[in-house]
């Protein structure tokens, strides 16, 4: 069974699961929208680093649904291993694994901002093989299948290359989340010809590398809930990534931080070549 639905969603057969993202978000996200009440949101690890009621109650009800769909997966959430580090584990198992991100920019949830997402991929072995990134209160869900594309409502997108001499926007971590090694190589974007901005919810921004409409992210931190579906959105859109290192970014961890998701390679490799610092 579980070999069945892997190639039915490998097939393009991701409305079951588009289904189950858009009931989680209608049941335990979009009713709190903008209604949170102060007891209802907690700092984890600082100020911008929030959990509150909604994303519990939606990785609660994405880990019942996922998992009916695909019996045999395991679910590895933000909050489930908040709760237990050695969930995370599972992503180098031989188990279908659902990542989840119940609410990814929760600190914007938090602020009446719409600019948040929930994020749910699909990986076995290391490898992801489906995503879905879905902005309810943007009403926008962009799917993306290993080898088949990536399509924002529908509709396929492609991330292009950035016009010619044009200044590149560069979304990057914040510097909260960064180490001292980390900020010096990020300080390499601040030369002419590159934007850097802070980012917002990061799933967000990779969907907007998908779209063509941001040029490349720089981030230092790999957890896979924040990732593994962007950057097969981005993969899939035509856009490329690469580690510090010049290696692709794995889920897995222990990846060569920073790294940078952009809209080609050119722009993947000159964004590396920056955060090297030659």
């Amino acid at each position: 069974m579980i070999d069945d639905f892997l190639e039915h969603v490998l097939a393009g057969g991701t409305t079951e699961v588009e289904e189950a993202v858009r009931k989680a978000a209608a049941a335990e996200i979009t009713p709190r929208f903008r209604q949170l009440a102060a007891h209802e949101i907690v700092e984890k690890k600082g100020p911008h680093d929030l959990v509150t009621v909604a994303d519990r109650a939606a990785e609660v009800h994405l880990t019942r649904s996922l998992t009916a769909l695909l019996p045999g997966s395991v679910v590895v959430g933000e909050e489930s291993v908040h709760i237990d580090p050695t969930i995370y584990e599972a992503l180098q198992g031989d188990a279908p694994v659902w990542i989840v991100d119940p609410v990814d920019g929760t600190r914007q949830f938090v602020h009446g901002d719409p600019g948040f997402c929930t994020l749910v991929a699909l990986a076995q072995r290391g490898e992801v093989l489906a995503s879905w990134t879905f902005a309810p209160a943007l009403e926008q869900m962009a799917v993306a299948v290993r080898g088949r594309g990536a399509t924002l409502d529908g509709e396929p997108i492609r991330s292009g290359s950035p016009e010619p001499g044009a200044d590149l926007e560069v979304a990057t971590s914040h510097p909260d989340y960064t180490t001292a090694d980390q900020k010096r190589a990020l300080l390499g974007l601040n030369t002419e010809g590159v934007r850097p901005r802070p980012c917002g919810s990061a799933g967000l921004e990779y969907l907007a590398v998908a779209r063509g409409v941001l040029d490349a992210t720089a981030f230092s931190w790999e957890l896979a809930w924040d990732h593994a579906a962007g950057l097969l959105l981005v993969t899939e859109a035509g856009g490329a990534h690469t580690t510090i290192a010049g290696e692709p970014f794995r889920i897995t961890g222990g990846n060569a931080l920073p790294f940078t998701a952009a809209r080609d390679k050119a722009t993947a490799d000159r964004i590396r070549t920056l955060l090297r610092g030659r």
